[in-house]
């Protein structure tokens, strides 16, 4: 097999946190929310579009088990902002900085990264472009 890119992960996040998600990955994070096939009741869940070809499948269910590991939970999007960029867009928009690093590594090598918290605890990373 020969991977190309990320289509999609799923993410479950309580039931009663639908509203919660949207203003974290909509309106935080800036990410366009689609939700034609949840709303008619097509699919169980709704998408966080990260880019033309990656999509985050938000679950509502009472089967949420809030991320038990802080470090490994996670999901890590390349944006192409610059580290301060994303610190100041995150200030802006009244979001706590976990941490900001300036090498991790990842699948497209070393970049820097700023790391927050949606509010079901997962982390999300935003990785600079290598």
């Amino acid at each position: 097999m020969n991977a190309r890119h990320l289509d999609h992960l799923t993410l479950r996040i309580p039931d009663d946190g639908e509203d919660a998600a949207r203003a974290f990955y909509g309106e935080t994070l800036g990410f366009p929310i689609e939700d034609a096939s949840y709303r008619a009741g097509e699919t169980p869940f709704f998408d966080v579009r990260l880019s033309p070809t990656a999509v985050v499948h938000l679950r509502p269910t009472a089967a949420f088990d809030p991320p038990s590991d802080a470090s490994y939970d996670h999901l890590c999007v390349v944006v192409e902002e610059s580290l301060e960029a994303i610190e100041r867009e995150l200030e802006r928009a009244d979001a706590d900085v976990e941490r900001t690093l300036d090498a991790p590594v990842g699948a497209t090598g070393r970049a820097g990264a700023v790391y927050v918290r949606d509010p079901f605890g997962y982390r999300v990373e935003l990785k600079t472009l290598a």
